[in-house]
C-alpha cells in the first residue's frame, strides 16, 4: 500500500483516510482546506484503496447498485491502517467519505486506538449495519457524522434509507455518552465531497481538543 502523506510529518495529530483514485487526487486540496480551517498541526495520510466495496466493507453483501457486491475485506484494510498507528504518543483520527466513512464507523468498534472518527456522508444504508452498532459499543468517544440533505431523496429504495439510518445511528451513540456530532449539508451524495470531508475532520480535531480525550 503506498501512503501519501499531507501536512506536518510526524505531528501529534494523525488524519488517515481511506482514498480512492479521485479522493487520492484531491487529497492535497482537502489538507489545505484543513489546514485552512483549523490552527492546529496535523498530518494527513492517504490510503490508496483498489477494490472500494471490497476492501472497505465490513461483511459481504450484495450489489445495491451495478452489478458489483461487497466483499468485506474491511479487516485487512484496518491491519494495514493500523501499521502507521503504533506511536501511542500521536492522536489518530480515521475518517472517510461515503463508504470509507461507513468503515471509519465500523474500524472503531474493533479497536481503541482512534481517539474519533470523522464520518463524512457514510454509507450507513449498509445492510445490517445500524443493527451491528445497537449491538455492539464503540470504542472511541468522538465521532462527527454528517448527510447531504437530498441523499435520502433517491429512488434506490436501499439507499434510500440513509436518512434514518443516520438518524439511528446519531441516536445509538448519543444514548451511550459519545460525543457524536450530526450535520446536514446542502445537497446529494456528490456534492462537494473533499468540502464535507474536510469539514468532518475539522470538526472532529476541534472535540479532540476540546474534550482532550485519547479514546
Amino acid at each position: 500500500m503506498e501512503v501519501t502523506g499531507y501536512g506536518e510529518a510526524g505531528a501529534e495529530i494523525v488524519l488517515l483516510q481511506p482514498v480512492d483514485e479521485r479522493d487520492r487526487v484531491s487529497a492535497g486540496k482537502e489538507a489545505e482546506l484543513i489546514r485552512e480551517s483549523t490552527g492546529a498541526g496535523f498530518e494527513l495520510l492517504a490510503f490508496p484503496v483498489k477494490s472500494w466495496n471490497d476492501e472497505l466493507s465490513p461483511w459481504e453483501a450484495p450489489a445495491v447498485f451495478g452489478k458489483n457486491g461487497f466483499g468485506g475485506r474491511a479487516s485487512d484494510t484496518l491491519a494495514e491502517i493500523l501499521g502507521y498507528c503504533k506511536d501511542r504518543e500521536r492522536k489518530y483520527i480515521l475518517g472517510g467519505y461515503s463508504l470509507a466513512g461507513l468503515f471509519a464507523l465500523w474500524s472503531a468498534y474493533q479497536t481503541g486506538v482512534f481517539c474519533a472518527v470523522a464520518a463524512a456522508s457514510p454509507s450507513v444504508w449498509f445492510p445490517g449495519f445500524t443493527e451491528y452498532m445497537d449491538s455492539h459499543e464503540i470504542k472511541t468517544g468522538n465521532v462527527y457524522l454528517s448527510l447531504g440533505d437530498r441523499e435520502e431523496k433517491t429512488k434506490n429504495p436501499v439507499m434510500a434509507t440513509v436518512g434514518d439510518r443516520i438518524r439511528d445511528a446519531k441516536e445509538i451513540l448519543s444514548g451511550r455518552d459519545i460525543n457524536c456530532i450530526l450535520e446536514w449539508n446542502e445537497g446529494n451524495h456528490f456534492r462537494d465531497p473533499e468540502l464535507r470531508t474536510a469539514r468532518a475532520f475539522c470538526r472532529a480535531i476541534d472535540e479532540l481538543l476540546r474534550t482532550g480525550s485519547r479514546k
